[in-house]
């Protein structure tokens, strides 16, 4: 029995296994590939794309006053998360006085400033050295995180200077 209402049937995929594909709307993501959303779903996915900013918004400012907690990426996040559900929050983080310039750097031309870089992997030795101290984890455990901050930090240092 087809249960597909008339409204989203407009413009029909050819079938595949024998079922009728319903119309979709696509955006573009990474690769030149498309997600395919049902419009029906379009509301959701803004609202579940603003949630996901606001929380990575939250997650920032408490990364401003935590040392071992990240500001930055979350910044970035929040960024994204807003370009594609909230304009007007987007363009607020983007004309942000203090993080503005840095945000729009990072999203037009793909750099950090050296001050910037400092920062993160000052900010990543201190967790490294916070996480040994508090976790006391083993050697192996000491190992694979030494390596995935120390692969981060060095992500970081190559990344162009603004």
């Amino acid at each position: 029995m087809n249960t597909i209402p008339a409204a989203m049937k407009a413009a029909t995929a050819p079938q595949i296994s024998g079922q009728e594909q319903v119309s979709l709307t696509s955006w573009s993501v990474d690769g030149g590939r498309s997600l395919k959303i049902a419009p029906a779903f379009e509301h959701a996915k803004r609202t579940m794309l603003l949630i996901m900013g606001l929380v990575m918004l939250l997650l920032a400012v408490i990364g401003a006053f935590l040392p071992v907690m990240p500001t930055t990426i979350f910044l970035i996040l929040a960024g994204w998360f807003f370009a594609r559900s909230s304009p007007a929050l987007e363009r607020k983080l983007l004309e942000h006085p203090k993080l503005g310039p840095v945000l729009r750097n990072w999203r037009d031309h793909g750099v950090m400033s050296r001050r910037a870089k400092l920062l993160a992997a000052g900010g990543i030795a201190f967790g490294y050295g916070v996480f040994i101290l508090l976790y006391e984890p083993g050697l192996l455990l000491a190992l694979v995180v030494g390596a995935a901050t120390g692969s981060v930090a060095i992500w970081i240092a190559m990344r162009p200077e603004a």
